[in-house]
Formats: structure tokens, C-alpha cells, sequence
């Protein structure tokens, strides 16, 4: 039952960090709580960490990744399409932390815990129980229809 739990809850917190992120680039957290509070502000920082890149591809990248963190987000909660999706987050949280790390240093996304949260992430994968898990229930309704 440990390892349900252990990997329920890696799920949930990841999920909801995804979200949560998400919300406050559209300005859906109280100011004294946000991080950026609008999108704006946070197509600033994305520009910050991507200071490599062209400023008019900005604006795109900062909507592909806020889309695939929600997508992310709704997935890893539900567990749906768990191991891709799992793979897929601890990538781009990855991604998120190495940026930090080579616009501002290693102490940003250490500070923010974005490695482990990289980290949970590519760990979901291995954990084999499942509990409250989109994925086990259509393999067992795929197993029930098998059987007739």
C-alpha cells in the first residue's frame, strides 16, 4: 500500500505544480501568492531564461509549455497515459531547471526544487502499483471485454 500512496502522491503534487504554475500566468492567483500574476510577466522571465533565443518566438514557446503543463498537469493527476506522460514531465521540468540554471545559477532552480521535481517525475515510471489510476482502469475493462 506504501508504494499506491507513495506514487499517488508524486502524481497529485506534480500535477497540481503544473497547474498551479499554469493558473498564475493567467493571473488566477491573488497577487501576494503569484509568481508572475499575468502573462506578460511571465513571457518577460520566459525571454530571461531564453535569452538565446529570438524574442519573437517567445510568445510561442511560453504557450507550448504552458499548454503541455497543463496537459501534463490533467494527465499525471488522472493517470492517464501515466509512463509517457511521466517521462515527458521529468524532461521538461528538466529543461526548466537547466535554463535556470544557465540564465541565473545553479542556486535558482535548486532553491525551487525543480531538479527534484525532475526527479519525481522520471521515478513515477517505476513504481508498478497503481492506485486510482485511469490507465489500470482501462486495462481492466480492456481485460473484462477480452474475456467475453
Amino acid at each position: 500500500m506504501a508504494k499506491k500512496l507513495v506514487k499517488f502522491f508524486l502524481r497529485i503534487s506534480l500535477g497540481a505544480g503544473f497547474l498551479s504554475a499554469s493558473a498564475d500566468r493567467f493571473g488566477w492567483w491573488p497577487k501576494e501568492y503569484s509568481a508572475w500574476g499575468d502573462w506578460d510577466s511571465f513571457l518577460v522571465y520566459t525571454s530571461h531564461l531564453l535569452s538565446w533565443i529570438p524574442d519573437n518566438t517567445i510568445p510561442i514557446l511560453g504557450f507550448a509549455a504552458t499548454l503541455l503543463e497543463v496537459v501534463l498537469g490533467i494527465f499525471l493527476i488522472a493517470g492517464f497515459k501515466l509512463k509517457p506522460t511521466s517521462w515527458i514531465s521529468g524532461g521538461l521540468l528538466l529543461i526548466f531547471a537547466l535554463s535556470m540554471t544557465f540564465a541565473d545559477s545553479i542556486k535558482s532552480p535548486l532553491d525551487a526544487s525543480v531538479f527534484t521535481a525532475s526527479a519525481a517525475a522520471f521515478s513515477i515510471p517505476f513504481i508498478k502499483e497503481s492506485f486510482l489510476e485511469m490507465d489500470y482502469l482501462i486495462g481492466k475493462n480492456k481485460k473484462y471485454k477480452r474475456r467475453k
